[in-house]
């Protein structure tokens, strides 16, 4: 499905706008929206009759669907634009996104490549300098290839002698990308264009003549965005010749659904594959000694170093012939161990780092150290240690937050880091192990005083007694009296954890005197992979009882009441929403659903979803299917209740969740809705799961703080 545009009878339009009426100063009530055709068919689950009724939804490139579309974005689009607070929050939050903003340099050749936005370019060009304080030069601006953004940058990698850039492109940041090859300091593109490649990162050989990629077959035409994907191969791309001349490295048709990836080591010499079923982190490890890294032997024999895919094995540094992992093999909470190429016998790996009290969240081998990210009640730590594990003390962080991203070369000291909490924006540092300081590289200062904020970490109690965190964030001195239109944000699942960070847009909600809170329940990785085993499959309840937790200890606690009360999330996140919206309505205004699994007992029927599987377990399963259907979105709505105000959000390209799970929701929705509460939804185009162009990140969050404003009470007040 491509950009949505198809004609709609005027006087059909007209119709649909005259119903929407009198919205300039308040929502409208009694909403009419457009019809929507209902279908018969019936599916039987283990002797159970499921209705089906939008099935015709799924077919995504149909006129049909794409009419639906255009007419429920003109509902959407024009009751929107008559909201209150909505230009408010255009200009607020354009404002407040308005500052330069610089992403976690990357060294290669002995320079830094990095991305840069000076504030509202719709996506960060990437920059290359030859230290941290030597002037920047312009190597790839995505915004001379794609002007109006619909074009998004993938992914980048610089070759380890930086002379080249292996880059991906994407059409509306969906997953599919093609790669190209870009010349450094010329800045002038090769004739190299790698397509059909999803799910896989770009590892050059030390040589830089050519990368390791991870591909699928071409999928059938005019389902690129919705055909399940099977078959991921690892290839080897020579620069300067054509895709159909790259060399197959390792595939594996016994196992056609699983994930191939490989990574060669820093070093060079070896080529390390990983092999998983799914989307948790369980995952095969292979590898093939490439010899001379000069000249490395691109055929080399891939041989089997962990085959018991029952945890996780993640490389993340090396020593020679040493490899040090991350695992939860035995330790839910994760430590790190060292495999001997040469000695692969579980009963010669030993134990550098043990688990500890904190989960380890992420970890990696900077400059002779292992620098690992711990998690304290979902604040991080970095701590250093010694190759044989001996502590070697923390890293001083700005304060209590997050840890976005950190990384460095296995060959010099520095480590580079981001770190950000809501009251503080993504600021990158390099660490001087010697000296042990902290220099900020390009600071930013966004135009909001924070000091009239505050952060305040709290927990709830579930359902089942399990102690549940979130972090509440607004002004100093609120009282507790229950009037603070309060929005909260949830994910719960895949093994992600929450962190606490900074939003351009956020402040534009606290000035007007909300709150926001991000809670942490089971199915993320907060606590390590015990808190996550706790919240999927038959546990996946956990999670909505743990949001539910947090929802009633806020209004329990009087910072806000269910009239003032609203939910977002995303993905899986959005999954939650409809869940818990469908569960509790009475607790909740507000309901913002974004690029949501709603369809719970067909979501693997398309793109990658079957890798999810793990996670969610699938209702081709009679014992799956009986959890899966209590708590589904678009089987659990029902005719008559009175849900929160719902808007859904969605994008044509997005072919991760595809849209139609948002499509049959909206209409299940607007079907069954039994109060003047609207239920809309907003289908972005040239947008994916986790892509907009600045512009269109911009307005949609207006929409959404808008929408939540008029269903909360908060009207024009500052």
């Amino acid at each position: 499905m491509r950009c949505i545009t198809p004609v709609v009878p005027s006087a059909f339009i007209l119709a649909l706008l005259l119903a929407t009426a009198g919205c300039q100063t308040a929502p409208a009530r009694n909403m009419t929206y457009p019809e929507t055709k209902k279908g018969d068919l019936v599916e039987d689950y283990f002797g159970t009759k499921v209705a089906d009724p939008y099935r015709w939804m799924e077919d995504l490139d149909s006129k049909e669907v794409a009419d639906w579309v255009a007419v429920q974005n003109t509902v959407s689009f024009d009751y929107l634009a008559k909201l209150p607070t909505r230009d408010a929050f255009t200009k607020r939050i354009t404002e407040l996104w308005n500052y330069p903003r610089v992403g976690l340099p990357e060294r290669e050749g002995g320079r830094y490549f990095y991305q840069k936005n000076t504030g509202l370019e719709r996506q960060s060009p990437l920059f290359v300098r030859a230290s941290l304080t030597s002037a920047p030069a312009l190597v790839l601006d995505p915004n001379l290839i794609s002007p109006d953004g619909t074009v998004s940058l993938a992914q980048w990698t610089a070759s380890p002698d930086g002379k080249l850039l292996a880059y991906g492109l994407s059409e509306g940041g969906a997953d599919w990308e093609t790669l190209h090859v870009r010349e450094v300091d010329s800045t002038k593109d090769l004739t190299d264009e790698v397509k059909w490649m999803r799910f896989s990162n770009i590892s050059w050989t030390k040589d830089s003549k050519g990368f390791f990629y991870s591909r699928y077959p071409e999928p059938p035409k005019g389902k690129v965005l919705e055909a399940a994907l099977s078959g991921q191969t690892l290839y080897y791309h020579r620069v300067g010749t054509p895709q159909s001349d790259d060399r197959l490295i390792y595939e594996r048709k016994d196992l056609p659904t699983w994930f191939v990836s490989g990574l060669t080591t820093e070093d060079g010499r070896y080529l390390l594959v990983s092999l998983s079923k799914g989307s948790d982190n369980n995952n095969r490890l292979y590898y093939a000694d490439l010899g001379d890294p000069t000249r490395p032997a691109i055929g080399a024999a891939v041989k089997p170093l962990v085959e018991d895919d029952d945890a996780e094995f993640s490389a993340f540094g090396s020593s020679g012939p040493v490899l040090y992992l991350r695992t939860d093999k035995g330790a839910p909470n994760r430590k790190v161990m060292t495999l001997d190429i040469r000695h692969p016998e579980p009963a010669a790996w030993k134990t550098v780092v043990p688990e500890a009290k904190e989960a380890i969240e992420s970890v990696t081998l900077i400059g002779g150290r292992i620098v690992a990210q711990y998690l304290a009640d979902v604040q991080s730590r970095l701590s250093l240690f010694g190759l044989d594990g001996v502590p070697q003390g923390d890293i001083s962080l700005p304060g209590a937050g997050t840890v976005a991203a950190f990384g460095g070369r296995e060959d010099a000291p520095e480590v580079m880091f981001s770190f950000s909490s809501p009251l503080f924006p993504t600021t990158v540092f390099s660490y001087d192990p010697a000296a042990k300081t902290s220099t900020p590289f390009e600071a930013p200062t966004p135009p909001i005083d924070v000091s009239q904020f505050e952060t305040t970490q709290l927990f709830a109690v579930s359902k089942d007694g399990t102690r549940v965190p979130f972090f509440l964030t607004s002004r100093k001195g609120l009282a507790l009296d229950g009037s603070h239109p309060t929005m909260m944000y949830g994910y719960g699942g895949f093994s992600i954890s929450t962190l606490p960070t900074y939003r351009a847009d956020l402040p534009a909600w606290l000035e007007k005197g909300g709150i926001w809170v991000t809670a942490n329940m089971r199915g993320g990785a907060e606590y390590g992979e015990a808190w996550h085993k706790a919240g999927h499959l038959e546990k996946k309840q956990n999670v909505f009882d743990d949001f539910i937790a947090v929802a009633e200890h806020l209004v329990k606690e009087k910072y806000t009441s269910p009239a003032k009360l609203g939910m977002m999330g995303g993905s899986n996140g959005g999954l939650l929403v409809g869940a818990v919206e469908e569960q509790r309505p009475d607790l909740f205004a507000v309901a913002l659903p974004a690029v949501g699994v709603m369809d719970m007992l067909r979501y693997d029927k398309f793109t990658g979803g079957r890798a999810w599987a793990t996670e969610y377990g699938s209702s081709s399963d009679a014992a799956q299917f009986a959890f899966l259907i209590k708590y589904s979105p678009l089987q659990n709505v029902k005719p008559g209740a009175c849900y929160p105000a719902t808007l859904v959000t969605t994008a044509d390209h997005d072919d991760r969740v595809v849209p139609s799970h948002s499509f049959k929701f909206a209409a299940a929705m607007q079907a069954a809705q039994g109060c003047a509460k609207p239920v809309l939804i907003r289908v972005e185009t040239g947008g994916s799961h986790g892509y907009r162009p600045t512009d269109k990140q911009i307005a949609e969050r207006a929409d959404q703080w808008a929408f939540a404003a008029a269903h909360m009470g908060l009207g024009t007040r500052d």
